[in-house]
């Protein structure tokens, strides 16, 4: 099946197309004017930084199907161009496309250490666990120049303060000194994502993303710094990555990951013609039936946002998957993820220039 005219695949992106977002009044269509030839690659597409100037840093949830109540994002948008991610339809709200603008036109929250610190001094805080890659990857290719995930580690540090981060960027290892520091109080926990072990479909739905064998590399490297380390084999895409499971989990476990999790694909919003345009472009042989289970573990529908059903759906397809994990992890003897290890009693706000000496 073709794509729509102007609509090409640019090398290192994996959105295809860069539509409207929801919220605009007027929407871009792609066409052919005819100064192109069908041979013809699009131009390289430039990531763009751009500051952005928020003046809190913690974000709150109260989801109740979410293991935590708050998280961190150092960052809005990500360069790793996952076709598949949950997160793209929050560029909108930027005014930007969820296509190739969130891959390629990110936002950076430079005070974001400074910002933390103050947060956490305010009177009342009640200290829990917070999240980091919760939306976007904290490691993005950016972070390796700009540091705000490392600043924002050591403040998280310095007041004794849990985290739980979720990545697949082998660029956390450069942080093992403040992780493991961490760690030995447990007050950090990492998960790593691995989605597929097969190369070549990692570089089609991950194109920014760090090789199915550095993840793997990364995991062993947490585990033998003292980090616990989880593996999160996600999403499980019917008929495209789903027979992977058993063998992720057995790798991951081989490498030191003494917890897992998994997720289903989930395409809320503008994600699903996103996510439909790459996969009959990439996969139109299999495009028709992966769309067609998907809808059948959301009740007919591409996807179904309620609560306790969006992440693994419903229907004899999900029962299946669910019991596939459960077995799996049975027999490879994972540890159920949960950030109630993580110790929150140790929670304390360093002291500044000019407060008071305690008197005992």
């Amino acid at each position: 099946m073709d794509m729509p005219a102007g609509v090409r695949p640019r090398k290192g992106r994996g959105a295809a197309s860069n539509d409207s977002g929801r919220f605009e009044a007027e929407r871009r269509v792609a066409f052919d004017d005819g100064w192109s030839t069908a041979d013809e690659l699009p131009v390289p597409l430039t990531t763009t930084l751009t500051v952005d100037s928020t003046r809190t840093i913690i974000a709150r949830n109260d989801s109740p199907d979410i293991g935590f109540d708050r998280s961190i994002n150092p960052y809005r948008g990500c360069e790793h161009g996952c076709i598949y991610c949950y997160a793209r339809p929050s560029h909108a709200y930027l005014g930007l496309s969820p296509g190739l603008d969130f891959e390629s036109r990110l936002f950076y929250k430079p005070d974001a250490a400074a910002l933390l610190a103050e947060e956490l001094r305010k009177k009342g805080y009640i200290c829990r666990p917070i999240a980091f890659g919760s939306n976007t990857d904290p490691y993005q290719p950016v972070e390796r120049r700009l540091g705000i995930t490392r600043g924002i580690l050591q403040v998280l540090r310095d007041f004794r303060h849990p985290v739980t981060i979720v990545s697949k960027s082998a660029l956390i290892q450069r942080d093992l000194d403040i992780l493991g520091e961490m760690a030995k109080d447990q007050l950090a926990s990492v998960t790593i994502s691995v989605t597929t072990l097969d190369r070549a479909l990692a570089r089609c739905m991950e194109p920014r993303a760090p090789t199915p064998e550095r993840r793997l590399e990364t995991i062993a490297a947490l585990a033998g710094a003292g980090i616990p380390a989880g593996v999160l084999s996600a999403p499980m895409i019917p008929a495209l990555n789903d027979n992977e499971m058993e063998h992720i989990l057995e790798r991951a476990r081989a490498a030191g990951a003494t917890s897992a999790g998994y997720t289903l694909l989930r395409l809320p919003l503008e994600l699903k013609s996103l996510f439909k345009e790459w996969l009959e472009e990439h996969f139109p042989d299999k495009a028709a039936h992966v769309l067609s289970l998907v809808a059948q573990t959301h009740g007919g529908r591409l996807y179904d946002s309620t609560w306790s059903k969006r992440m693994t759906g419903t229907g004899p397809y999900a029962d299946m998957l669910r019991l596939r994990f459960d077995r799996a992890c049975r027999k490879l003897g994972f540890n159920q993820r949960t950030t109630q290890s993580l110790d929150t009693r140790l929670f304390s706000p360093p002291p500044q220039k000019g407060d008071q000496l305690p008197l005992f």
